[in-house]
């Protein structure tokens, strides 16, 4: 802060991990004294903004709406429409008058439902719930909650592109952990990884952008690790329910600690409804909710009432559908892109044909077709993603020109 003397060396270090530079100070005496650097954009920007840049996805987002008839498979949420009856229920609510703020923790209803599935996976004595706003906001309301300026978070590269922003809004140091080629979820590099600065490791299966999905022997071995090293543990479960080779497992179930975060956006279509969940110890369950009074205040009502609709409704036609379009996109490439096989999720990362993924997608996107390159989820500038929830025909045409590219 300005006016505040900083001893010099022995903060000086510290200071440069949060990406300060020596112009960053001026020297007095055998001090530092912060030096208030204007932001080029607006002098009244905060400089915490500069750690990070906007979404890249949104800029293909926005480059999509300009194109005429693209083949679209960037979009990361399903190509399905709500359930009428999520859509019926959330009218029922609005028409009956249920259009005020809810309890911060959400309505009652709806947090009885979700702790009563919770409870039957989960016997741990210690775990509340709350409904977020969305998942976004409970990834949000966790790092808040938990990281302190200078704790380090753990996760694997490829990574969703929320993760370090989060992180950095924090104060707190990404700490990404390269899962290439084949994106596993490696315990033995997860512990390489800690520092005595490590403050949580977060985990992400079935994965996005890989769509790979975590063995239970690996949740099994990264929790015990968090465990054992007392570091929080945070599962961003968004995509459990598009899970399409066996039973999902989540670290829960060997870590009574794990903070799990889900949601209704991708399950169920929900994704502008903004209507998440998050299960954990008590405590931190308590202090996210404080957070969430000064900020989401809550979910919106009316869309609470149709995720409770959504709790009843049958997904398993849209999961049997969604595991045949990963077949389609995976049989149609693989022998001339070399692909980690996804397990869940909507997206598979393949491997860009030329140097640079990102040289290879706007390759693409000069032939109509919209793919996102791998460096906006990566250190690499090596792969692609596809998202394969989208029609058939969509999917056709996009293997088709891919083909062509090769």
């Amino acid at each position: 802060m300005p006016g505040v003397l900083v001893r010099m060396p022995d903060m000086l270090n510290r200071c440069y991990n949060f990406g300060f530079t020596q112009s960053s100070f001026t020297q007095r005496d055998g001090f530092l004294k912060p030096t208030r650097a204007r932001n080029p954009m607006h002098p009244w920007i905060a400089d915490r903004t500069n750690a990070f840049d906007s979404s890249g996805i949104r800029k293909v987002f926005d480059l999509a709406a300009k194109l005429k008839d693209p083949i679209n498979l960037s979009i990361g949420q399903p190509d399905f429409d709500v359930p009428d009856e999520i859509k019926s229920a959330t009218i029922e609510a609005i028409q009956s008058g249920k259009n005020a703020y809810s309890p911060t923790q959400g309505i009652g209803p709806l947090r009885e439902a979700i702790a009563s599935e919770v409870k039957e996976l989960y016997s741990h004595a210690d775990r509340d719930v709350f409904v977020s706003s969305g998942t976004s906001g409970g990834l949000m309301l966790a790092m808040l909650a938990m990281i302190n300026p200078g704790d380090e978070v753990i996760y694997l590269d490829p990574y969703f592109v929320m993760y370090p922003a989060l992180v950095k809004m924090c104060g707190g140091v990404p700490v990404p952990v390269d899962s290439y080629p084949d994106f596993r979820l490696d315990p033995a590099k997860i512990e390489a990884a800690i520092t005595s600065k490590t403050k949580m490791i977060l985990v992400n299966s079935p994965a996005n952008p890989t769509g790979v999905t975590a063995t239970e022997d690996e949740l099994k071995a990264v929790a015990k690790i968090a465990a054992d090293r007392n570091i929080a543990l945070v599962s961003d479960e968004i995509y459990s329910r598009f899970f399409y080779d066996g039973k999902f497992s989540s670290p829960a179930a060997f870590n009574e600690q794990t903070i799990v975060i889900d949601g209704f956006s991708k399950s169920h279509a929900m994704t502008g409804w903004r209507v998440g969940y998050v299960h954990g110890p008590s405590a931190i369950i308590n202090t996210m909710l404080k957070i969430q009074q000064y900020s989401f205040v809550c979910s919106p009502q009316p869309a609470q009432w149709g995720a409770l609709r959504a709790m009843e409704v049958n997904l398993d036609g849209h999961i049997a559908d969604y595991a045949r379009k990963r077949d389609l996109i995976v049989d149609g490439l693989s022998d001339k892109f070399e692909i980690a096989k996804p397990g869940g999720a909507f997206y598979v990362f393949p491997k860009s044909p030329i140097a640079s993924g990102a040289k290879f997608v706007e390759k693409a996107i000069e032939k109509g077709l919209l793919i996102i390159p791998g460096n906006i989820f990566s250190h690499r500038d090596t792969h692609f993603r596809i998202s394969f929830a989208a029609p058939d025909e969509t999917l056709h045409r996009g293997i088709e020109l891919l083909r062509k590219m090769v």
